[in-house]
């Protein structure tokens, strides 16, 4: 197994544990301490967030894979590097203040009669916004130097962490609500803090302008790249997101039941983010190498390690969806089938790996702004069409239709073009055997108490599931790595 697999692998592991006290804070303590439409404000803070720094950052992230290699040089302080992908973002979130603020009264017409709650924190977003676009920046610049474990942990478990005390307190009546969403904002502001002394404590913090660097790379092309790729995040940007600002505007409590729904199917995509934040740079030095083979070699094995434990966490989830929804109230049960379409656009989004991440790279990155600018298009308006006729599951259903069609679209693209693609037979079969082990958890009757039956139903599911994947040998290189770490920690040889 590859360097990037295992460093993926150990990234999902943080990960995971980062998703179970997620899940303890998603289901018990937000819906069961916070009512619907402060989890709603808290979520919806978070989102409008992420857009104030995809909009800041100005295409600022993925230059960072695209160009590094070519600055990597440490005793030269990898040539300025970060000061030109710090200047430029910075700048941009100095651009987007002003018109947050400018537009202020136009968005309290878009919230105000349905939604108030959110022009009570409305500054709040500020620094949130900014923490964002410095934990994203330093997050792209530890990937492009293969470092991850570290910002892994800070985003998928320091920060939940921070998250469970505030709720403790907030249950506790230590603090009121205004507190809670003050000392959230200052929570979820640490990552970027961290991450800046964890890359000083790397001695890689150079913050140092360079003339050199700007003849290595003509600034002005990637300037030029990164306006492809901002608009380009633009649009990802609005098809991720668009749908929790819409219904928000409608009701914050609709977004409080939507949005724990998305959670509840976020631990899917945990291993497809853990190995994207390997695989993004060494993409970038495939194509600077041009070793298409090596490419087509790391398309097909992400795609297994993804779809392997994504569907194994897909049919866990679904097979005991019931019993998630008895430790909340019920008016969370009107998320059901939001879980079940995010669902099916997750496992779209496994399958296809690493389309994106290969054509944004790419010298075709123009054709995957092209793709996004249509997709955020038809997203805006399903969501339009469907959130008024069926509510959450309109939007659920529109999200699936966006992220299906805009992985499909770059899938058969890069096919056609790079003449790759990320399939095997042996993906086929780990469709079977999920399919399979699904059946069997929906045969089991309930058992009468919710924890034992979650835990008969959920070792059913990895007995069958794992039994049949190991013994049909659907990805060797998955048997390998288990048979060695079961010989590391027994000295058993099999």
């Amino acid at each position: 197994m590859s360097k990037l697999q295992r460093e993926g692998i150990w990234n999902t592991l943080i990960s995971y544990a980062g998703i179970a006290i997620g899940y303890v804070n998603t289901i018990l303590l937000f819906p069961n301490f916070l009512d619907e439409e402060q989890v709603g404000l808290t979520r919806l803070m978070l989102t409008i967030s992420v857009m104030f720094a995809q909009f800041s950052a100005l295409g600022f992230v993925n230059m960072s894979a695209r160009y590094f290699p070519y600055y990597r040089d440490k005793t030269r302080q990898h040539n300025g590097f970060l000061f030109l992908l710090l200047t430029v973002p910075l700048a941009g979130f100095a651009g987007a203040t002003a018109l947050f603020l400018l537009f202020k009264p136009a968005v309290a017409d878009y919230y105000l009669a349905e939604s108030p709650l959110i022009l009570e924190y409305y500054y709040f977003i500020i620094p949130l916004a900014l923490f964002t676009l410095l934990f994203n920046m330093f997050t792209a610049y530890l990937r492009s130097l293969y470092k991850t474990i570290v910002s892994s942990f800070v985003q998928d478990f320091l920060l939940r962490i921070l998250t469970t005390l505030l709720i403790s307190l907030f249950a506790l009546r230590v603090i009121d609500f205004r507190q809670f969403v003050l000392l959230f904002v200052i929570a979820n502001s640490t990552g970027a803090l961290v991450l800046v002394f964890y890359t000083l404590w790397l001695k890689q913090l150079f913050l140092r302008p360079t003339l050199m660097g700007l003849r290595i790379i003509p600034f002005r092309e990637m300037l030029y790249y990164g306006l492809f790729t901002f608009l380009g995040n633009i649009s990802t940007t609005i098809i991720t997101t668009i749908d929790q600002v819409m219904i928000s505007s409608y009701s914050l409590s609709a977004n409080g039941i939507y949005t724990t729904a998305f959670f509840m199917t976020s631990a899917i995509m945990v291993p497809a983010k853990s190995i994207l934040k390997i695989a993004y740079p060494q993409v970038a030095d495939y194509w600077k190498d041009a070793d298409m083979a090596g490419m087509e070699k790391l398309y097909k094995g992400v795609t297994m390690v993804n779809l392997i434990v994504g569907l194994l966490l897909f049919i866990g989830i679904w097979a005991n969806i019931d019993n998630l929804y008895s430790f909340m109230p019920d008016t969370y049960r009107a998320g059901r089938y939001v879980v079940l379409f995010l669902s099916a656009a997750r496992i779209v989004d496994l399958a296809t790996s690493l389309n994106g991440v290969i054509l944004a790279t790419s010298q075709k990155f123009r054709w995957d702004l092209a793709f996004n600018i249509i997709l955020a298009a038809l997203t805006v308006w399903t969501n339009w069409y469907f959130i008024p006729r069926y509510g959450i599951n309109g939007a659920a259903f529109a999200s699936m239709i966006s992220y299906s069609l805009m992985n499909l679209v770059r899938l058969f693209f890069v096919q056609a073009v790079y003449k790759i693609q990320p399939f095997t037979w042996g993906a086929a079969k780990l469709l079977l055997v999920a399919a399979f082990s699904l059946g069997a958890a929906y045969l089991l009757p309930f058992l009468g108490n919710v924890y034992l039956d979650m835990l008969v139903r959920s070792l059913l599911i990895v007995l069958l599931y794992g039994g049949m994947s190991i013994g049909f040998d659907i990805y060797p290189p998955m048997n390998y790595w288990l048979k060695m770490q079961l010989f590391n920690l027994t000295g058993w040889r099999i």
